[in-house]
């Protein structure tokens, strides 16, 4: 590399020769998308090679709570690594996963007071899914092993997980392998009825998912949901009484109740568990995502003690639950989400982020008379922007204009990271954010807008 080349288009050279990125159709970066060469991360910022820093709107994928490189898990992280970096986890333990799962128990809602450690968000879904098969199974029910999940629910990419989900982007090209849901209407209130509130949307879809129960509730293991915001479907929204009436629902026809909050837990929605809104207790929990502030993977599968009691026996009643990963309860991820959740117990987190959301609120609601805007929603730090072709009508952008795409170059050239989910621009930045840099990012967006719109 001569003295003048710049830093960026060499890392980038040497990456695109041998490295294959998720989510992601490479030939984009023949010209279209640049390939940037992240070297640090600084709080809400991230800075290239070329030293060029952007704001950080999407936390990395929804990982980062507390800021890149935040000095309070790294140290718990170095402090971790002079005494063990991995063991394997049957048979055996260590301090750090004992006091992780202490701490998830007292702080999830009531009830669930067992928890199986996997290693992403996927897994965790995998996790729950077979363990509530299997807990039928155990129970004498070997004819249940179906699942319901919301139309646009998104849980994941493994295979399980993908059955589970409802987005023909990820899931069409697989179909011939995956499990068949059974689909109910969600209640996203952008596709209320005129005049409908969020919360009688909500009961009218209870309704229909009534109506599915009955006719399929014997052959159903569990519903699956992310609460209150489906996010990769879209970032579509919907109102906590859905929640409340589904774990009603849940009771009466037993069957299992499991609470996606891999991307809407840890204070995402403004309360530490979007299910906490709704007063509710799944049957089981998925965490990923924040638990570790962005830094190491991990997940975390919580469910009760009668789960857990449907499988404890004789090893030759063969009755175990025998899923495993080889870095399950990986000590110093487990040390990593331990120093994540002090920084809840030590600082006014969730009181900060309402401010922020206040704030992104007040700078987003002008957009609601955008002519391409059909909606503004937002639940705690998450907001979206949905574009649309004709406001009047709803008619979206054809998915193959890519506006959004658009609107993510935008914000690269202008210090902004902003992936929007097709045409839906999104907001879920770090909480370390301040007011003024959420001013920077929907200058940006908007700006962005404009130019993605303008064809």
């Amino acid at each position: 590399m001569t003295p003048n080349e710049s830093r960026n288009r060499a890392l980038a050279a040497r990456d695109l020769r041998h490295l294959w990125h998720p989510c992601t159709q490479m030939h984009d970066h023949a010209g279209t998308v640049p390939m940037l060469p992240i070297v640090r991360g600084e709080g809400a910022w991230l800075v290239d090679a070329d030293g060029k820093r952007y704001l950080d709107g999407i936390s990395s994928w929804w990982t980062n709570l507390f800021g890149h490189a935040n000095p309070r898990i790294g140290a718990a992280l170095k402090q971790q690594l002079d005494t063990l970096e991995h063991v394997i986890f049957a048979g055996f333990t260590h301090e750090p996963a004992i006091e992780l799962a202490e701490e998830l128990v007292r702080i999830t809602p009531a009830g669930l007071d067992r928890v199986f450690l996997a290693d992403n968000g996927s897994a965790a879904i995998e996790v729950a899914l077979k363990m509530s098969f299997h807990y039928w199974l155990n129970q004498g029910h070997g004819e249940k092993t179906r699942f319901i999940a919301l139309t646009g629910s998104y849980h994941g990419e493994t295979l399980g997980a993908l059955s589970v989900s409802d987005v023909a982007l990820y899931r069409k090209t697989y179909a011939p392998l995956l499990l068949t849901p059974i689909l109910a209407p969600c209640p996203d209130t952008y596709e209320a009825e005129p005049g409908e509130s969020p919360e009688a949307c909500a009961q009218r879809r209870l309704g229909e998912l009534r109506t599915l129960l009955e006719r399929h509730a014997h052959e159903t293991c569990a519903v699956i949901v992310e609460p209150l915001v489906q996010c990769a479907g879209g970032m579509r929204m919907y109102h906590p009484a859905y929640l409340t009436g589904l774990r009603a629902l849940c009771d009466e026809f037993k069957v299992h109740f499991i609470a996606d909050e891999i991307a809407v837990g840890f204070g995402r929605t403004g309360t530490l568990f979007a299910c906490e809104q709704a007063h509710v207790s799944p049957d089981f929990m998925c965490l990923s995502k924040g638990l570790t502030g962005g830094f190491l993977p991990l997940s975390a599968v919580l469910t009760t003690n009668s789960v857990y009691d449907a499988f404890y026996a004789e090893y030759n009643a063969g009755k175990a639950f025998l899923h495993s990963h080889s870095y399950t309860g990986n000590p110093l991820a487990c040390r990593a989400a331990l120093a994540t959740l002090q920084i809840f117990r030590d600082e006014p987190v969730l009181e900060r982020n309402r401010a922020l959301a206040a704030h992104l609120a007040y700078r987003l609601a002008p957009l609601r008379d955008h002519p391409h805007v059909a909606d503004v929603r937002q639940t705690g730090m998450i907001a979206a922007v949905e574009l649309v072709q004709d406001k009047a009508t709803r008619r979206p952008y054809a998915a193959e204009d890519r506006r959004g795409l658009r609107v993510y170059l935008h914000g690269l050239e202008h210090g902004a990271l902003l992936r929007p989910l097709g045409n839906v621009i999104y907001f879920m930045p770090p909480y370390v954010v301040s007011e003024q840099e959420i001013d920077h990012l929907v200058d940006v967006a908007v700006a962005g807008i404009a130019l993605a719109v303008d064809v």
